[in-house]
């Protein structure tokens, strides 16, 4: 999956050269910080009342180049913050506690409605790691992978620099435990 990256990032990049070839006064660099909110559930073999925390917000970094209105390339990084669960298993009470982060890149379309708000859509990939701990025997265990990305959004422009966003993004896969892979993000951006 390395290759995949790589790969991704060659392309982009290709295309941002061939792009800034022939519109570098219209390539618009940016950067953003949001709140992304996942829910935690836990897939514990023989477990029975589960109870963990649910939806949790999570801090979110990116930035990205639009090459023109329509086309772009974004990167960010999505914490996933710790997060616990309690259960009983076979009459005994056990804890689990999680964490985990996903580095991603995609191309990005972007679709303008007005002057004031567009639409887009991303794909690319996604490096996620989820670490499982338990003083549980056999539960602990970490998962690292590169996946498939993707979001859809939409974005309110307050000014030519700064605008706000939602989006829904999908993580790859869905995992066993920690952060799942459906996540929802509001965000502020700043255009250089």
């Amino acid at each position: 999956m390395k290759k995949l990256i790589f790969a991704l990032i060659a392309g982009a990049t290709a295309m941002g050269a061939a792009q800034a070839q022939t519109t570098m006064a219209q390539a618009r660099p940016y950067i953003g910080v949001g709140v992304a909110s996942a829910d935690h559930e836990y897939n514990v073999a023989g477990a029975t009342n589960m109870d963990s925390d649910g939806y949790k917000a999570s801090g979110k970094l990116f930035g990205g180049v639009e090459f023109d209105q329509t086309w772009g390339v974004e990167a960010g990084y999505t914490d996933f913050r710790k997060a616990h669960a309690n259960f009983t298993r076979n009459n005994v009470p056990g804890r689990v506690e999680s964490e985990g982060h996903s580095f991603y890149v995609a191309g990005k379309a972007n679709a303008p409605i007005n002057e004031q708000f567009s639409v887009y859509g991303k794909l690319g990939a996604a490096y996620n790691k989820s670490e499982l701990h338990s003083v549980t025997p056999g539960l602990s265990r970490d998962d690292s992978k590169t996946e498939v990305y993707a979001g859809v959004g939409g974005q309110y422009n307050l000014s030519k620099q700064v605008a706000l966003t939602l989006e829904y993004e999908r993580y790859g896969k869905s995992k066993d435990f920690g952060a799942k892979a459906d996540v929802i993000t509001v965000a502020a951006r700043y255009n250089f």
